[in-house]
């Protein structure tokens, strides 16, 4: 892992503590929310079980919330390690309140790779466990005979480590979004029907079930055994909660706006026009909308290509007398320089096209260049989202 030249360095999203072949590693700004959480839940704790401590407790109590930190970070440089591995582009990595993201293009993704760069953080964290374990193989036993307060801490802190990998990995190998045993399957069904994001769904879907699983055992489980949830454990599995709900309901939605993307098109989503040049007159519009009593008017300029787009409130109120000497731009909301798009257009080509300009509606051609239709930004939007054009 490399620093930045400088220095860690801040941005919006957090802190920047390096990079690692050019991912920048960013420690989010709740991270420290969960560390003062940490603080202040465990270092009473200590406090009591160690007294002589004092208000070390606490500072024992934030090397705990290091140690989690170093954890998800190893989880999160082996997920990125495997990506680069496969060749896929590493964004970042983003060490945040709930553990961890690394963000990398799954462009060239196939099932089996797509399993082996998820499963590399859950592995990572075994393997920190495991060298744990054999840490503490080397430290005294307290049940054999006193230790000094420092030698406890070092037991207490190196058990703590092994045990929050056991968790971290485990839990990540549950099999739903947006944990990583999700991915398994988000395979499965992808290997089955050909569509990772009919995976991606299914993945999603099964995430949802896991968070409800989750709650039922942490809050419904203690009024089985006649006691009642702790409110602290309460608090942090509702968070939890949230977040993986949030993840589930991304992935599916994420998933959904894919799969509709390869039937989306400017051709067929775009309402049919007629065209005019921006030289004729405001008469000469009348002309044609009497041909064309509902279909948009779209003027191209001495090039060719569309530069406007004929406003209809404005057309029908210029004055009889000066229809024919009033130029149609007059009565035209310009477009901005290549807000047209062919109607072959499609999918992602055409989102990633029209995000560029900042026009509202696009002017549609054919293959010769013609007018033949006009798109708007908010049909486009609502095909991708599969909701109704308001």
């Amino acid at each position: 892992m490399s620093g930045p030249e400088h220095g860690a360095k801040t941005r919006r999203e957090g802190l920047v503590l390096g990079s690692v072949r050019g991912t920048p590693i960013i420690l989010a700004n709740s991270w420290f929310f969960i560390a003062a959480i940490t603080v202040l839940v465990f270092g009473p704790q200590l406090r009591g079980i160690y007294p002589a401590l004092g208000a070390g407790s606490y500072a024992v109590a934030f090397a705990y919330a290091l140690l989690l930190l170093f954890s998800v970070l190893i989880h999160e440089l082996a997920h990125a390690v495997a990506a680069k591995m496969y060749g896929w582009p590493t964004h970042k990595i983003v060490l945040n309140l709930w553990g961890g993201h690394t963000e990398f293009d799954f462009s060239k993704a196939t099932p089996g790779k797509a399993l082996v760069v998820a499963f590399a953080g859950p592995i990572a964290n075994f393997v920190l466990a495991g060298l744990g374990w054999l840490v503490q193989l080397g430290l005294p036993d307290t049940a054999s005979g006193p230790v000094s307060l420092g030698m406890a801490i070092a037991i207490l802190l190196t058990n703590i480590f092994v045990w929050a990998n056991l968790l971290i990995g485990f839990f990540n190998v549950l099999p739903g979004l947006p944990l990583d045993g999700g991915r398994l399957v988000e395979s499965i069904v992808w290997k089955t029907t050909g569509s990772q994001e009919k995976g991606t769904v299914a993945a999603g879907w099964a995430g949802r079930v896991i968070v409800i699983v989750i709650l039922a055992v942490a809050l419904g489980g203690p009024y089985l055994t006649g006691s009642q949830p702790d409110l602290t454990t309460s608090f942090i599995v509702i968070l939890m909660a949230g977040f993986l709900w949030m993840g589930a309901t991304a992935s599916i939605k994420g998933a959904g706006i894919r799969l509709r993307l390869p039937e989306i098109s400017a051709g067929a989503l775009a309402t049919p026009a007629v065209s005019a040049s921006n030289q004729c007159t405001v008469a000469q519009l009348w002309t044609l909308r009497g041909e064309y009593p509902s279909e948009p008017i779209v003027l191209f300029g001495a090039d060719g290509r569309p530069a406007a787009v004929v406003d209809e409130y404005a057309l029908a109120h210029v004055p009889p007398e000066a229809a024919a000497t009033t130029l149609a731009t007059a009565v035209a909301r310009s477009l901005s320089q290549g807000a047209y798009v062919p109607d072959v257009a499609a999918g992602a080509e055409l989102v990633q096209y029209l995000a560029q300009l900042p026009d509202s509606e696009y002017a549609v051609i054919n293959l010769d260049g013609k007018v033949t239709g006009l798109l708007s930004q908010a049909k486009v939007v609502a095909a991708i989202t599969g909701k109704p054009l308001q």
